[in-house]
């Protein structure tokens, strides 16, 4: 934020920045008003998952069992006020189900695996192998439609309507950086993401190439913290 705008201090910001903003009472800064929007470049999937101890084999089915289980289904993630955290809060909002939320400081995966935590919403990429192999179930996809990268696993959206949540990376630069700094920035990034090997390595990784304007950017942002500011707020999710 205080860096010299001269287009070489950049900062890569994710749903994280967008989410703190609610999150987090005194940041002594506003993302939005203080980062400068250059470029998006991926859209981040995610997946919900269950582990293998789980009896439910789809969305609804998990419901069932949750709502059955009252209070003894674990929901880890990688800490309060992650996007794993704030993904799980809305689905407990939208299906009314209990589930315990077990914040985690390194990756709660092994956890997973063994059934000590029974499911979680981490992305596609931190888990793909475990699920490609059995030692995970995915039952549904956050995104709002099917990704390519795991084509036969619905979307959440399909069983909880309006359900829809994604991450995403960007570049930001210090607010008072010239607009023909951030446009060759923009434009560069841009032609970065159509290439067909960088297109190939991010789907691999579970990542959608998002290219944008810098002002259409900066209103993803924007639209992206007033809804997960609600979320945080509906769920009273407050720093430790």
């Amino acid at each position: 934020m205080r860096a010299t705008p001269d287009g070489y201090s950049l900062l890569l910001v994710t749903q994280t920045n967008a989410i703190n903003a609610t999150f987090y009472d005194n940041l002594g800064f506003d993302f939005i008003r203080d980062i400068a929007p250059v470029a998006s470049i991926v859209v981040v999937h995610f997946v919900m998952v269950v582990s293998p101890s789980v009896p439910a084999k789809t969305v609804p089915e998990f419901i069932n069992y949750a709502k059955a289980n009252p209070g003894k289904v674990n929901m880890p993630s990688p800490g309060t006020g992650s996007a794993g955290h704030v993904f799980g809060e809305l689905f407990k909002i939208m299906t009314g189900v209990h589930l315990v939320h077990v914040p985690y400081r390194a990756t709660f995966v092994p956890d997973l695996l063994t059934g000590q935590v029974q499911v979680g919403f981490p992305t596609i990429g931190a888990v793909i192998e475990h699920i490609r192999t059995g030692k995970l179930r995915a039952l549904a996809v956050t995104a709002a439609a099917r990704v390519d990268l795991l084509p036969d696993v619905p979307a959440l959206g399909e069983f909880v309507s309006g359900y829809e949540a994604s991450g995403w990376t960007g570049i930001g630069a210090p607010r008072n950086t010239s607009a023909e700094i951030i446009e060759t920035l923009n434009k560069a990034i841009n032609a970065a993401l159509t290439d067909p090997k960088m297109k190939a390595r991010l789907a691999d990784l579970g990542l959608e190439p998002l290219a944008n304007s810098p002002a259409e950017f900066g209103n993803y942002i924007v639209q992206y913290t007033e809804k997960w500011g609600k979320v945080v707020r509906a769920a009273n999710i407050k720093a430790e």
